[in-house]
């Protein structure tokens, strides 16, 4: 983008709902649905959601289909996607907006953190399937590639990991390609439902996301050819642990306390 501000927007069309298996008006009212939430709107929300990650050291998330992590955060910056570039968002390198917006996320520390994420849809880097009922542990802020399963379509997700490190290690040092690299937490009311577009999967309301790879762009020091995002089903819970050794919790079952 060359410095330049740049806002990426999704649009249904009956190919794309096809690909992704459900009726065009299902998808015209996800993305539709979602474009139309007023930003001040999901301003509001975003600022509230960010109030309670203040000085925050550690964040938990789990839920009852399998996710169960933590990651650690603190010195790091907090990126509200709400529709709107502020000049300040420009100044520090986030000069992007998404439509649909609402989402919170951060670039955790790439090397610390540990547990297991349950995404129950994603779709392939590389081949475009769907890879469903993704369950990826990581230690040390490192996805265990060989611990990580899924329902359907692992081999893909497996070779995809693969082909983007070989080109890394080539690239990029120290190579980043399986260290978490975002923490996200969607917050669209309009968008209940995952369905392989990450684009709108990432701002289903009540869920979490943990991407690995490349981060540098917000905050993080990972460069990599992978950025890859994994969504929890809704309802998640999420505890923050701040620098003073207080725990508060900021969302039980997907709303936002």
């Amino acid at each position: 983008t060359d410095g330049k501000k740049w806002l990426y927007a999704g649009w249904p069309t009956e190919a794309a709902a096809k690909s992704f298996g459900i009726p065009y008006k299902e998808l015209e009212n996800i993305i539709i649905g979602g474009i139309g939430v007023p930003g001040q709107e999901l301003m509001k929300i975003g600022m509230k959601m960010a109030k309670g990650f203040k000085n925050a050291e550690w964040v938990h998330v789990w839920d009852t289909k399998g996710t169960d992590f933590r990651v650690k955060v603190d010195g790091r910056r907090l990126n509200i996607d709400d529709g709107f570039t502020s000049d300040e968002d420009y100044k520090v390198g986030d000069r992007g907006a998404n439509l649909p917006a609402g989402e919170l996320f951060i670039a955790p520390h790439e090397t610390q953190g540990e547990g297991t994420i349950f995404s129950p849809i994603t779709r392939d880097r590389m081949t475009d399937k769907l890879v469903t009922n993704v369950r990826l542990a990581f230690k040390n802020g490192k996805l265990l590639l060989n611990k990580t399963t899924a329902d359907k379509n692992l081999d893909a997700l497996i070779s995809s990991f693969k082909e983007c490190q070989a080109v890394d290690k080539k690239k990029y040092k120290p190579v980043r390609t399986m260290n978490v690299g975002e923490l996200g937490i969607g917050y669209n009311p309009k968008i209940k439902k995952a369905v392989g577009y990450i684009l709108t999967d990432e701002k289903v309301a009540g869920t979490v996301h943990v991407a690995f790879g490349s981060n540098n762009s917000y905050g993080g020091t990972s460069e990599s050819t992978m950025h890859w995002d994994f969504v929890s089903a809704p309802g998640v819970n999420i505890e923050v642990q701040r620098l003073d050794g207080k725990v508060i919790q900021v969302m039980t079952k997907g709303r936002l306390l």
